[in-house]
C-alpha cells in the first residue's frame, strides 16, 4: 500500500456532463402528487424546474472551478482512494481540524466556512483562531473511492480519519462533523484520544432520551422531532439501511431520482420556511447532487447505513468536547442525554437560527462557533 499524497482536481469528462444532460431531457416523469404540499415527498413541480435548471442552465465548468478553490489530494489508507481537501492556513500555529459530512452532504457543505477557517483576518477574524482544514469525502461519497468489501462503518471510517490526520503530519487535532460525521468524529475522540485534542459534534447520534421526571424545554422539543422523524421521515433511513442496493439502481441511472431523494431532506432538514431556496440557492443544492451523480455514488454512500445502524458499540468520549444546537436539526442535542456518553462537555450554545447542515446554511454562526469551542479547549 502507497502512503503517497496525491494532489487531486477535480475535472468531470463532457462525456459526464452530455450523458447527464440527455438523461435529464429524457426523464419519464410521474404524476403529480395528490396534495399541495410536500408530504407526499418532493413535489413534481419543483423536481422539474430544478432538473431543467440543472440540464440548461447551471454552468457545472464554473462551479468545478470554485470547489477548485481548495487544495485537494487522495491517498490510499487500507485499500481505499480517500479523497479530501487540505486547506492550510497562512498563520503560525493554525490548529489542525478535520471537518467531517454525513449523508446527504459532501464537501460541498464546508464551502462557505473553509476560507473563514483558514485565513480569519482576511475575513474579519483574528490570527489566533486560524485552523488547517482538512475536509474528507467519506468512503463511498463525492471523489473517494467505494467499499469493495464491507466492514466499511463508523469505526472503520474513524480510524481511517485518524491514519489521514497522522500521514498529513498532525500529532494533535480537533474534529468536528454533523450527520454521520458526528458519529464518526466521537468515534474518533473515543478511539484517537491520544491524538484528538476535542472534539465538536451538532447531532447526538445514538444518545439515549431520558424521560424519567420534568421534562426541560430542550427535551421535548428533541422528543418531538424523535416522533417525527419516526413517523413521516425516516423512510430513506430504513431503506437504506436495510436495502441499500436496490435504491441504488434508481439514483444511479437517473439524475432525477437522485436529486428527488435528496432534496427532499434539504426541505426537511434546513432551517428554512417552506422551501429549501429559502435557505441554499439553486445552484448550491445542484453543486451538492452533482458530486453524488458525477461519482455514482447513490447504493456506495446507502451502504453507510447499512454498516452503521445498529452495529458497532456506543462510545465513551472522555476528550473535551462541545456541541453546537441548531433548532431546526432533525434532533437537536439534549445536555442531559448526551453527558452520559460525553464525559468532559466545554462548550454547549444554543443557536436561534439553522438546521442540520449548519456550515451549509449560517456559514457565519458555524465559524463563530468553530473558533468559540477551539478556545476553551486551547
Amino acid at each position: 500500500m502507497s502512503s503517497e499524497i496525491i494532489p487531486f482536481t477535480i475535472a468531470v469528462g463532457d462525456d459526464v456532463l452530455d450523458d447527464l444532460r440527455s438523461r435529464l431531457h429524457a426523464t419519464r416523469w410521474p404524476e403529480a402528487e395528490l396534495v399541495d404540499d410536500w408530504s407526499q415527498g418532493t413535489p413534481l413541480a419543483y423536481v422539474r424546474e430544478f432538473c431543467a435548471t440543472w440540464a440548461d442552465d447551471y454552468d457545472w465548468r464554473e462551479r468545478e472551478a470554485a470547489l477548485n478553490r481548495f487544495d485537494q489530494f487522495t491517498t490510499e489508507i487500507d485499500g481505499l482512494d480517500l479523497h479530501f481537501v487540505h486547506q492550510r492556513s497562512p498563520h503560525a500555529g493554525a490548529t489542525p481540524l478535520i471537518l467531517s459530512h454525513g449523508w446527504p452532504g459532501s464537501i460541498v457543505e464546508f464551502h462557505k466556512v473553509i476560507g473563514p477557517l483558514t485565513d480569519p483576518t482576511a475575513h474579519g477574524g483574528d490570527a489566533g483562531d486560524a485552523f488547517h482544514v482538512v475536509a474528507p469525502s467519506l468512503p463511498g461519497f463525492g471523489f473517494s473511492g467505494k467499499p469493495t468489501e464491507t466492514g466499511w462503518g463508523v469505526e472503520k471510517i474513524a480510524g481511517v480519519l485518524a491514519e489521514l490526520m497522522a500521514r498529513l503530519g498532525y500529532d494533535h487535532y480537533l474534529a468536528q462533523g454533523g450527520d454521520w460525521g458526528s458519529a464518526v468524529t466521537a468515534a474518533l475522540g473515543a478511539l484517537d484520544a491520544d491524538h484528538c485534542d476535542g472534539v465538536h459534534v451538532t447531532l447526538a447520534m445514538g444518545a439515549r432520551p431520558m424521560l424519567d421526571g420534568d421534562l426541560s424545554p430542550q427535551a421535548k422539543r428533541a422528543l418531538d422531532g424523535i416522533r417525527f422523524y419516526a413517523e413521516w421521515d425516516s423512510g430513506y433511513s430504513k431503506q437504506q439501511a436495510t436495502r441499500p442496493q436496490t435504491v441504488g439502481y434508481g439514483l444511479v441511472d437517473s439524475p432525477a431520482a437522485q436529486a428527488a431523494w435528496i432534496l427532499e431532506k434539504f426541505w426537511a432538514w434546513t432551517d428554512n420556511d417552506g422551501h429549501p431556496e429559502d435557505v441554499l440557492t439553486r445552484e448550491e443544492l445542484i453543486d451538492n447532487v452533482m458530486l453524488y451523480w458525477v461519482n455514482a455514488t447513490g447504493a456506495s454512500s446507502a451502504r453507510l447505513y447499512w454498516e452503521s445502524f445498529g452495529r458497532g458499540p456506543t462510545h465513551t468520549v472522555s476528550v473535551p468536547s462541545g456541541f453546537g444546537v441548531f433548532p431546526e436539526e432533525i434532533v437537536p442535542p439534549v445536555r442531559e442525554w448526551v453527558e452520559p456518553n460525553f464525559t468532559d462537555i466545554r462548550h454547549w450554545r444554543e443557536h436561534e437560527r439553522g438546521g442540520h447542515f449548519a456550515a451549509f446554511e449560517v456559514p457565519d454562526a458555524f465559524v463563530d462557533e468553530i473558533r468559540a469551542f477551539a478556545r476553551v479547549v486551547g
